[in-house]
């Protein structure tokens, strides 16, 4: 058998590292220091250099003695086989070379055999990899690899430059804020955190500050003060409401601190940190439109390796003030649903929002108003650069132009992101994307509740839920609502009587419940906040639907 400690650093002396011993399949906190190819290393985990390797070495490999080869970009291993009888070896060829990514390793630890009691040292078996894989469609796992050696020395010298490969990737959180609604869906969130979501970030070395918090508006009344400074990024632990609420507050903060006035925002401000969404909620969707499945382990994976997308968000202005920073919305149906539902909380979370949306078609109505909407400038544009070439000469560019509609509406959809759910699983907005700066405007205009009952089933099916006469959809920048009934016992001088229940009309804002009585006024602003998630596979898989219709 060959000597498993034999290694090879490629182009370096070798240096020996600081090591705190951990328990089994625990850290060990090492001060790397840096070389060249640790340099080398950092730039090739950003694709600016050649993979080039960096350690060689022989590891027993699920119990089978491999070569293996560490490169900034990925760590390889095939096994060893004899040449001959009489002796030497050479790597063996009859079987494929495997390998994993380096971006998707999330964690590296020593392993050791303790005894029963012993809290530190022990028997040195070598090196345990911590890998993020992709099961199947957009669901993610860990693994791990394990490699397998004795000699204290080589452990350690692989044990530092893993390490330091992992931190050339920049946008992996060190430490994180994080919030837990302890009310949502099942109250199951905080069990959730502890049981699923800790034990990982505990794994990857993040540090992490919990609060629970106590009542609605808790998290956006600490992030506007407390000290943010510290930390790489900001979780949330619930439903849409807890999301939308601390993306919110990310937004107000980052206003805030650029010294802009939160009551009147035109051009606002994107947040610094990102924020990850762990779903544990009764409705989940910015989770789902996010990472393409609604399952906390994935979403957990994609906060801890770093993966960052830029999302496109609305402010929501009535005529005096802001209301929220927000995603999607609905007016009429889907928000009449949900004030319902907010009304009987006593209710189980699935059996409530059954009864919500039974009770609401049952007494289903139209809600009189006017929206107004601009266009998309760079669709208008693409169709006047056609319109040109089509003449054959060139026209001044025409003036940005609202359009006005008017009548009765049984719903009225403003969505910025396409908004996956289990009902959904194309999107309650297919066409839009979750960076393209466009709103998709769907409006349902008023007919019987048998045809109405019909386009919501279509959302769980193959077949095109916008292919009705009363259904418009429009792709849009800007789009203002206004109840036409309410308005008119509002004196245009007096808008502080907004706040009159006898006036107001509910909107549901990323499942949140916001009221307003007069115009709302809905901008898109693109990539305002960083969000951590995957890239999302449209699957399918059409099984899920809703029970209630």
């Amino acid at each position: 058998m060959p000597q498993l400690h034999r290694s090879r650093r490629i182009g370096c002396a070798e240096s020996p590292p600081e090591v705190s011993e951990g328990s089994e399949g625990g850290a060990g906190h090492v001060n790397p220091g840096y070389s060249s190819e640790d340099e080398k290393g950092n730039d090739a985990a950003t694709g600016d250099v050649e993979d080039q390797p960096v350690l060689r070495g022989i590891f027993e490999v699920k119990k089978k003695s491999c070569d293996v080869v560490l490169s900034a970009q990925r760590l390889s291993w095939s096994p060893i086989t004899p040449e001959s009888p009489l002796g030497g070896f050479s790597i063996g060829l009859q079987r494929k070379e495997k390998s994993v990514e380096m971006k998707d390793v999330f964690s590296i630890k020593l392993k050791r055999r303790r005894f029963a009691g012993q809290e530190k040292g022990g028997i040195l078996l070598g090196i345990t990899i911590f890998v993020c894989l992709k099961k199947e469609g957009n669901k993610l796992k860990d693994a791990t690899i394990n490699l397998g050696n004795m000699s204290e020395d080589h452990c350690y010298l692989w044990y530092r430059s893993l390490k330091t490969i992992l931190t050339g990737f920049p946008n992996r959180p060190k430490s994180l804020k994080v919030f837990i609604n302890p009310t949502s869906h099942k109250k199951e969130a905080t069990r959730i955190y502890y049981e699923q979501v800790a034990p990982l970030f505990k794994l990857a070395d993040i540090m992490t500050d919990v609060t629970v918090t106590e009542y609605e508006g808790h998290a956006l009344t600490l992030l506007k003060e407390c000290d943010l400074n510290s930390f790489h990024g900001v979780v949330c632990v619930g439903g849409d409401g807890t999301a939308s609420e601390t993306a919110h507050g990310l937004l107000v903060r980052a206003q805030m601190d650029a010294g802009k006035n939160c009551d009147n925002v035109l051009v606002p401000v994107k947040s610094q940190l990102p924020l990850g969404i762990i779903p544990a909620g009764s409705t989940n969707i910015l989770a789902h439109t996010l990472n393409g499945i609604q399952h906390t382990r994935t979403a957990t994976l994609h906060i801890i390796l770093g993966h960052l997308k830029s999302v496109d968000m609305c402010t929501f202005n009535s005529p005096i003030k802001l209301l929220r920073f927000g995603f999607s919305s609905m007016f009429g149906f889907g928000s009449r649903t949900l004030a319902l539902a907010e009304k009987h909380r006593w209710i189980p979370p699935n059996q409530r929002k059954d009864f919500a949306v039974i009770k609401t078609l049952a007494s289903l109505r139209p809600e009189d108003c006017e929206i107004s909407f601009l266009p998309l400038k760079h669709l208008q544009q693409d169709a006047q650069e056609n319109d040109r070439r089509k003449e054959g000469s060139l026209k001044p560019d025409l003036t940005d132009e609202w359009q006005r509609i008017e009548g009765h509406f049984l719903n009225v959809s403003i969505m910025a992101i396409p908004c996956l759910c289990s009902v959904a699983p194309r999107g309650l907005a297919p066409n839009t994307r979750l960076d393209d700066g466009s709103i998709a405007l769907i409006t349902v205009r008023n007919t019987s509740r048998q045809e109405f009952i019909k386009h919501l089933k279509r959302y769980a099916s193959v077949k095109n839920q916008f292919s009705f006469p009363f259904i418009d959809t429009y792709v849009v920048e800007e789009v203002k609502v206004c109840p036409r009934i309410g308005m008119k016992h509002i004196p245009a001088d007096n808008l502080n009587c907004i706040d009159s229940e006898e006036n107001t009309y509910p909107w549901n804002i990323d499942g949140d419940l916001v009221e307003s009585a007069t115009e709302v006024h809905i901008r898109v602003h693109p990539q305002l906040i960083n969000l951590y998630g995957g890239n999302v596979v449209i699957l399918d898989d059409l099984k899920e639907s809703c029970s209630c219709i």
